[in-house]
């Protein structure tokens, strides 16, 4: 039988406690060398080649489906709907993105709120009742496969698929750490964390495409459509708010006080208990760091810089013809002619 659930202390008790486990497990590390790594995940991994095949099969999967998406429904729509060159030449991407987060995040929901699975409201169950090599349900299996691949995919897409913009490289790393992540905890069997881990992160990815997909749409057929615009401004008030919520109130309280703090109450000799708590630091400061650009953003409204809602992270069109900046984010005449802006060169909209 599980122990019983103890109180939840305060937000600044559990975050102290959390990185005094962290600190107190390095001090009391007596061998912590290449050989212990290895001899650990020898011991306590459990991950087969098939499964690794499955999940790259799953990404090459993901990469023609979107291809398939973008070429018969995303982009005949945004023609239909006549919008701007430089709008219908993003469009795809989001529309995407926006699809499959929805699903994600809606399947996470589902583990998490509509079965008897109780991480959310205890984190410290996710380490209840863990052991070496122990099965993984099946439900959480799919969400695995579907993560873990699309996060595969997402690497590619980054890099030849996406426009590049100016925290595409940061955004390279936010997909291999979670790689890494998803694979290591499904390997070690830490997949509790994983749904709780995924499910707060995935529900700002469909608030941010959703309204990129308003502030497209806001002019089309050469006629500015207000519900759209007004759409956009309430989708970005709520991303901003959500972001901090799930992201940096949440995501510490939840899951870094369960893994730095309550994985050793339950398991003192947790394996790799430094590596993922490492990823998961980056993780977070990788929230911060796009935290930031909220906060710009937020600053650029406020002073009266930008007058409508746009992805400040894009290399636009005005930024570019200021003088002194590098040749390789000129590109104004691309933006103009729709074109599709892929790690600082020009290409056309084919996949």
């Amino acid at each position: 039988m599980p122990p019983p659930p103890e109180p939840m202390p305060g937000y600044g008790e559990l975050l102290r406690r959390g990185y005094g486990s962290l600190a107190a497990a390095a001090r009391s590390c007596g061998d912590c060398g290449w050989e212990l790594a290895l001899r650990t995940w020898a011991e306590n991994a459990h991950l087969g080649w098939a499964e690794v095949l499955l999940c790259g099969l799953c990404a090459l999967g993901w990469t023609a489906l979107r291809r398939a998406c973008s070429r018969r429904l995303f982009r005949p729509f945004g023609e239909w709907c006549q919008l701007q060159p430089k709008d219908a030449a993003k469009m795809p991407e989001s529309a995407w993105k926006l699809l499959f987060y929805s699903v994600s995040w809606s399947y996470g929901a589902y583990l998490l709120f509509c079965t008897d699975y109780p991480f959310f409201h205890d984190p410290p169950s996710v380490f209840y009742g863990w052991q070496r090599g122990m099965a993984v349900p099946g439900d959480i299996a799919v969400a695995y496969l579907l993560q873990g691949s699309f996060y595969g995919h997402s690497l590619y897409a980054t890099a030849y698929m996406d426009t590049w913009r100016k925290d595409s490289l940061v955004m390279l790393l936010h997909h291999l750490v979670t790689l890494t992540l998803l694979a290591s905890s499904y390997a070690f069997r830490y997949h509790n964390v994983g749904v709780l881990v995924l499910f707060l992160h995935d529900v700002n990815d469909v608030q941010l495409e959703f309204t990129k997909l308003n502030v497209y749409f806001k002019h089309r057929g050469g006629v500015y459509h207000r519900l759209n615009d007004v759409v956009s401004n309430i989708g970005c008030l709520a991303f901003s708010v959500s972001w901090f919520w799930f992201r940096l109130y949440w995501f510490p309280l939840k899951v870094l006080y369960a893994t730095c703090h309550s994985s050793l109450q339950s398991v003192p000799n947790i394996p790799f208990y430094f590596f993922f708590n490492a990823l998961l630091l980056v993780l977070t400061l990788m929230n911060i760091y796009w935290f930031l650009y909220i906060v710009l953003f937020v600053a650029k409204v406020l002073l009266g810089q930008m007058q409508e809602v746009n992805d400040v992270r894009e290399y636009d069109v005005e930024e570019s013809r200021k003088p002194g900046k590098e040749a390789g984010i000129q590109l104004p005449q691309a933006l103009k002619e729709g074109l599709h802006l892929k790690n600082g060169l020009v290409k056309d909209k084919r996949l």
